[in-house]
Parts: C-alpha cells; sequence; structure tokens
C-alpha cells in the first residue's frame, strides 16, 4: 500500500530545504532528517489543500540494489509499516520527514530494517 498522495514529498526545492533546516536522527541502516513544513515550497505543484499536513518521503539510494524493483520493494515495506502506526490525529502535525537509506544490501535484513525504522521513528517523538 503505497502513501496517499497528500502525504507525499516532491520537488528538488522540498528536498534542498529539508536538508538545509532539518534536525537529523542517525541509525544503523537509516536516517531520519525532520524539518517544519514550509507549504510555500509546495504550491508550485498545485497542492493547496494539504500544504500544511504531515509529509514523508523514503528515499533508497542505487547503493543499495541497481534493481529499482528491489529498491521500490524496501521502499513499500517501510510506507505499509509506517502506515500502520500512523494515525488521523497525527495528520495536523506541520512537519516533514525524510528517511535515507543507507548504502549496503538487505536481503536478509528486513525484520532488522523494520525495527530501526520503527526506533528512529519513535525516537523522533512525532509519533507517541
Amino acid at each position: 500500500m503505497a502513501l496517499p498522495k497528500q502525504m507525499r514529498l516532491k520537488g528538488h526545492r522540498t528536498f534542498k530545504y529539508i536538508h538545509k533546516n532539518s534536525k537529523k536522527y542517525y541509525g544503523k541502516l537509516m536516517d531520519f532528517k525532520i524539518a517544519k513544513s514550509c507549504p510555500q515550497i509546495l504550491l508550485s505543484h498545485k497542492n493547496y489543500n494539504f500544504t500544511n499536513n504531515f509529509k514523508l518521503a523514503i528515499t533508497v539510494s542505487k547503493k543499495i540494489s541497481k534493481k529499482s524493483v528491489v529498491r521500490n520493494k524496501i521502499r513499500r515495506m517501510l510506507q505499509e509499516n509506517f502506515l500502520k502506526n500512523f494515525k488521523k490525529e497525527y495528520n495536523h502535525i506541520p512537519c516533514w520527514v525524510l528517511v535515507n537509506l543507507k548504502g549496503g544490501t538487505f536481503y536478509n535484513y528486513e525484520t532488522e530494517l523494520l525495527n530501526e525504522f520503527q526506533t528512529l521513528l519513535f525516537k523522533t517523538g512525532l509519533l507517541k
């Protein structure tokens, strides 16, 4: 199950803003970057309704796998896990979250990857 459209981040200016203005949380397999939302950036994408809502992006580098099928599978697995813990009342939080997976092989690390995702997500304090 993919993230709903209103929860996705897009545009190079959005990612540049997050990299520059975020608080970072580091794990062994991934990093979280959390920034206060900046709705003006999304106006160019004609996204007027959900500009101040919680948004999430998960990036999986080619260093993890050259095959897009594998990268997409990892991204979908993390999105699905996130949506299980996400409640509607969290949607008002004006935050943008970028999850960067570090290089390496993740073929047999699914449980370890999900555990670290969960711990970092709760460490941020966004989802209680």
